[in-house]
């Protein structure tokens, strides 16, 4: 009788395994059914322009189910081909595209933010060489704001919200805050166990400054070294900002009456920004960081005016 028991048992334990590893293999195969579905869509789609050849057509089909393998969604790389499609994007620039996404996607590294840069992209109508350019530096920066973010964790802090934080730092770099800066940032505040919301507004306001002085004609040496000074002679993030401030409005006003000073422009299509258009004026892309306590001064960033030549030497006007 015992015999018999355990050989039911057996014999359940069989059926149970048999369940288990047939439902996996369904589940496998019906993902894999999917993704020749959502394949045979983006062919409809890139078949219904006539700017792809077939070999062009094949190469960015191959690149696109990498990206649905490696769990890009659909609808993004489905987007992309739609955008690319409409706006004659050639098909190598497409693949440098996925290939840019796929590779930040391996790293572990949040995509979103260069999905969105593409897309926004397309919708300014900006040059192709662009895009690819903003997206280019967009995944470096989110490289190196893994960086900033391992180096954390390595000496033993918990950092709540990671790959937001890495985006986070991204968007600073972005707007020319110096990692170093960052880093230091990052550690103190979490140290100082600031949340991740006052986080972001620190980095926020790092961003404005770094954008002040940029405006105000410093280069990006000098950016680093005053950012460099405020956090040296600091003990905490209040004081950091506050003394980038007072150090600005000083490299500011020593500007001002300094004679032949040249002004930058803020935004770049280098440090992450897309032209309106081809032939438009660069724009920023994405939320631009704000001032909460006050708005910058509107003459920063203007060239300095001539000095009014002495009475005498102005000519008096004709008699008549």
């Amino acid at each position: 009788m015992k015999l018999k028991k355990n050989k039911n048992k057996i014999i359940l334990s069989l059926l149970t395994l048999f369940t288990i590893f047939s439902f996996t293999i369904s589940i496998f195969s019906a993902e894999a059914a999917t993704i020749d579905e959502q394949i045979e869509q983006l062919k409809s789609i890139i078949g219904s322009s006539s700017s792809y050849s077939a070999f062009q057509s094949r190469m960015i089909l191959k690149t696109a189910q990498d990206l649905l393998e490696s769990g890009i969604p659909f609808e993004d790389t489905k987007t992309i081909i739609e955008n690319s499609v409409e706006e004659s994007f050639d098909a190598y620039n497409v693949k440098k595209v996925f290939d840019i996404i796929l590779e930040t996607q391996q790293e572990g590294l949040p995509t979103e933010p260069l999905i969105n840069k593409v897309n926004e992209g397309f919708a300014k109508n900006a040059n192709k060489s662009v895009i690819i350019s903003v997206i280019s530096t967009k995944a470096e920066n989110l490289k190196k704001a893994n960086e900033i973010l391992n180096e954390a964790l390595q000496e033993g802090l918990e950092i709540n919200g990671e790959e937001k934080m890495v985006g986070i730092l991204a968007d600073s770099l972005e707007n020319d805050v110096p990692q170093q800066s960052l880093s230091w940032m990052l550690k103190t505040g979490t140290t100082e166990g600031k949340s991740i919301e006052e986080i972001t507004e620190i980095t926020e306001e790092l961003s404005y400054l770094s954008l002040m002085a940029y405006d105000s004609g410093l280069s990006s040496e000098e950016i680093s070294l005053l950012f460099k000074n405020a956090t040296e002679n600091s003990s905490n993030i209040e004081e950091v900002c506050e003394n980038i401030q007072n150090n600005l409005e000083t490299e500011i006003s020593t500007a001002k009456i300094e004679e032949g000073g040249t002004v930058k422009p803020s935004t770049t299509t280098d440090s992450g920004t897309l032209p309106d258009s081809s032939t438009g004026s660069p724009a920023e892309v994405g939320e631009t960081p704000t001032q909460e306590a006050g708005e910058a001064p509107t003459e920063t960033g203007s060239a300095p005016e001539p000095s009014t030549p002495p009475a005498e030497e102005t000519p008096s006007p004709p008699e008549n």
